[in-house]
């Protein structure tokens, strides 16, 4: 099955910007919708971002205007780009298709201080 590895969090202040990586072991950004998802210690996996296989871009309300969900076919590789971070932000992110029907990587855990 292919696999799913998240990388580019980190430590941020308040207002910084973080890009996240999707690497994917296989190609399936052109036939699979592709999505961000976060998880908070005691909360379900919420979604964040995701991508159409056209390219159509949908995001969840409180991240409007703040983040930036690409991807690049030829290197299998989805993004998530983070600007204006808020501490309501810190989680651990993952990716996934939209069918949700790949096993979830490790995440990447984005940490915003105030």
């Amino acid at each position: 099955q292919v696999r799913l590895v998240e990388s580019g969090g980190g430590l941020v202040q308040a207002g910084g910007s973080l890009r996240l990586s999707c690497a994917a072991s296989g190609s399936i950004f052109s036939i699979n919708g592709m999505g961000w998802y976060r998880q908070t210690p005691g909360k379900q996996r919420e979604w964040v971002a995701s991508i159409s296989n056209r390219g159509s871009t949908y995001y969840t309300d409180s991240v409007k205007g703040r983040f930036t969900i690409s991807g690049d076919n030829a290197k299998n590789t989805l993004y998530l780009q983070m600007n204006s971070l808020k501490p309501e932000d810190t989680a651990v992110y993952y990716c996934n298709t939209l069918r949700l029907n790949l096993n979830w990587g490790q995440g990447t855990q984005v940490t915003v201080s105030t």
